[in-house]
């Protein structure tokens, strides 16, 4: 476990909390016990030592005897702060050269610049946030979508947190009563409910394994999707790229291979961000070198997605729309076929000629006509039947990680149970699932650990 007492964490730190540049205001950030007397060393219109906490205080910031800014001053003091610790925000103009000349008086009065996600750190150190929490702030500064940003959010709440540490402080419970039998083992004594034991495990399984489940649609609403467009020369993959987007990004033309390479644009979708690739057509033979080399990247980026969209046209002969429809499930891809062109052929003479395939929207790129279907099954695709709720989803690869020991862990111990074996190796069994399980809130942890979760996030928070 870690402690507020390593070296390092008693001196006070400083750093500009708003993004880098030119703009209304900046807000630069001091955090430990000499915060209020360096910014009262530069505020001379009152001592800020006196002020009560979680009051604003507008002035004049000083260097010695030269005017820096008017500004504002906020006081927090530590415990009721983010930090912990005694904590200065100074409301300044947004002006690089006058935040830059502020931070150099603050480290000239005894601050020191603060390491990337250094206030959060401390904030993790002295109980403020468990560390799944604190992990969750970047995420939330770093959300894009409203499914991103309901995620972090969740989970900066505490809910995931909660859970985890009900069910870890039961499993230490029962932890405790099995080594208590260690002592008593010539008495042959059992403290320890079994079966209370049994249902504990099967609820802590069945917790995980949703846990795990969710990962998938985790690393969606943080990440994206990847969606390759594929499909033959003139097919319409460039014109169904600008319906989606509703501008004119790729340039479309009759002229069949008028895409030479793959072009990526970002749309989201009812809070799920996809990357569309339109990518050049593919055909079986090329003559033209540069045709060629786009067809082999657009190959590959079909085996790189998350999803792909075969689009046809629906005047072409069905067995070549079979045979993509197969290389693609050879690849095992998660895919939806698009029959495009239906304002030529006409909706019904296509849907009988397609019959019988799956997962098949018939459209008009051209005029727009069921490109909102299109979308609906995009979304449907990427979350197959999970709905967003408040559940919490698991977004962050070292949680995952870390509940994947736990599941395992788990098995052991339920294994251990079947097999009756003596509370001494019951006890290493559960030791290790209570390890994964602190590791994940924050409760076992090392430095190491520490600094490379917080040099991810960014300087000032």
């Amino acid at each position: 476990m870690m402690n507020n007492k390593l070296s390092g964490w008693d001196d006070t730190i400083v750093a500009l909390a708003t993004p880098p540049g030119i703009g209304a205001i900046g807000v630069i950030r001091l955090s430990g016990k000499k915060a209020l007397a360096i910014a009262s060393g530069l505020f001379p219109s009152k001592d800020l030592l006196l002020q009560p906490s979680h009051t604003l205080h507008v002035g004049f910031i000083k260097d010695g005897e030269k005017i820096l800014d008017e500004v504002v001053i906020s006081i927090f003091k530590g415990p009721k702060s983010y930090t912990g610790e005694d904590v200065i925000e100074i409301s300044c103009h947004g002006s690089p050269f006058i935040q830059q000349q502020i931070i150099e008086a603050c480290i000239k009065q005894g601050a020191r610049l603060a390491k990337p996600g250094e206030f959060t750190q401390r904030a993790f150190l002295n109980g403020k946030l468990d560390l799944a929490q604190a992990e969750a702030v970047a995420d939330l500064i770093a959300s894009n979508t409203a499914a991103s940003h309901k995620a972090a959010l969740h989970t900066i709440r505490g809910g995931f947190s909660a859970k985890l540490k009900e069910l870890r402080e039961r499993l230490i419970r029962f932890s405790a009563l099995i080594e208590l039998e260690l002592d008593f083992s010539q008495e042959d004594v059992e403290f320890a409910d079994r079966q209370q034991f049994y249902s504990l495990i099967h609820e802590m399984q069945e917790t995980t394994s949703q846990l795990l489940a969710s990962f998938r649609l985790g690393n969606v609403i943080k990440n994206g999707v990847s969606v390759a467009i594929i499909g033959k020369p003139n097919a319409g993959k460039s014109t169904l790229l600008n319906v989606l987007l509703n501008e004119d990004r790729a340039i479309v033309s009759d002229i069949p291979g008028t895409t030479r390479d793959t072009i990526e644009e970002v749309i989201n979708i009812d809070g799920i961000l996809f990357r569309l690739i339109d990518t050049a057509g593919i055909r079986q033979h090329s003559h033209d070198v540069i045709e060629a080399a786009g067809m082999a990247r657009s190959l590959e980026k079909m085996k790189q997605a998350d999803m792909v969209i075969c689009l046809f046209d629906v005047n072409d002969h069905k067995a070549g729309v079979e045979e993509m429809k197969a290389e693609i499930e050879k690849h095992q891809l998660n895919y939806l076929l698009a029959g495009n062109k239906i304002d030529l052929a006409g909706e019904e003479i296509a849907r009988e000629k397609f019959g019988g395939l799956d997962k098949v929207v018939f459209i008009s790129a051209k005029q727009g006509l069921h490109t909102e279907v299109l979308r609906e099954r995009m979304v449907d695709a990427v979350l197959q039947g999970q709905v967003q709720s408040e559940n919490t989803v698991i977004t962050n690869a070292r949680h995952y990680h870390a509940l994947k020991e736990v599941a395992k862990s788990l098995a052991d111990i339920r294994k251990g149970l079947d097999d009756k074996l003596p509370g001494d190796l019951l006890a290493l069994d559960i030791r290790r699932c209570l390890h994964y399980l602190g590791e994940i809130t924050g409760e076992v942890t090392n430095e190491d650990t520490l600094d490379y979760i917080f040099s991810k996030f960014c300087i000032g928070k």
